[in-house]
């Protein structure tokens, strides 16, 4: 079967959630606006996470994996998957759900318009602290990119692949894929996506991931705008 979009879920200890994320996306891919493919990628998970991905690729016809060594982050994780993607369509979706991978439809259908479409969390179900948080540091990170994004953390995104690939991450950039988007003249949208409490697992951001170290990556992005190289081919020889 021949695919056309492929979502990237990252892991990293989530043994609780994944026969859960297994359901739901089985259930989104009969639904799916665009024949779709499942890649996971393990970030050096130390519990029970790989084994159980392991079975449920082997299991599910469209499922494939990927694993790194060691622990190396989301940003990485999210490259890795941008890396190994095959579709011209791309998306990720936290194995948290705390966003469902039925909105999914929702964004695809701008991706023949946009470049990028990243869903925007209504009514969120999260702490009080971690929505302030949250606020500030998009509010922060609008100022320095300008890309007019709410809500650059919603695990929710789809990409075309050919820009996806293009991004030069380093960590902590997950946070800017509209502003890299930007960068290479893309279109973006944000669409409003539901959200949902986590059932299982702990978070793996605290206050310093969400906030102060944002802060000091947008210096990062501002540095690589000015630096980014960006160019398009006109004509080449046979």
């Amino acid at each position: 079967m021949t695919f056309d979009f492929t979502i990237i879920v990252p892991v990293y200890n989530e043994e609780e959630n994944l026969i859960r994320v297994e359901k739901e996306l089985l259930a989104y891919k009969k639904i799916a606006s665009k024949p779709t493919c499942i890649l996971f990628v393990n970030d050096g998970s130390k519990d029970k996470s790989q084994s159980i991905i392991e079975d449920i690729c082997s299991r599910n016809n469209g499922f494939e994996y990927i694993s790194f060594k060691e622990n190396r982050g989301l940003s990485t994780a999210i490259k890795a998957g941008f890396d190994h993607v095959k579709t011209p369509l791309l998306g990720y979706i936290d194995s948290d759900l705390q966003t469902s991978p039925e909105d999914f439809n929702l964004l695809l259908q701008h991706s023949d318009a946009y470049d990028l479409v990243t869903g925007v969390r209504a009514d969120r179900k999260d702490s009080f602290v971690k929505n302030m948080s949250s606020k500030i540091a998009n509010g922060i990170r609008r100022t320095f990119t300008h890309d007019g994004m709410d809500d650059t953390g919603c695990p929710l995104k789809v990409i075309k692949s050919n820009y996806a690939k293009r991004i030069p991450m380093f960590k902590g950039l997950h946070r800017f894929l509209p502003a890299m988007i930007l960068l290479q003249n893309g279109k973006i949208i944000q669409i409003p996506v539901r959200h949902f409490p986590r059932i299982a697992g702990t978070a793996k951001f605290g206050l310093w991931n969400r906030l102060l170290g944002p802060l000091s990556d947008c210096f990062a992005y501002l540095w690589m705008k000015r630096k980014y190289i960006n160019y398009e081919v006109g004509k080449k020889s046979e």
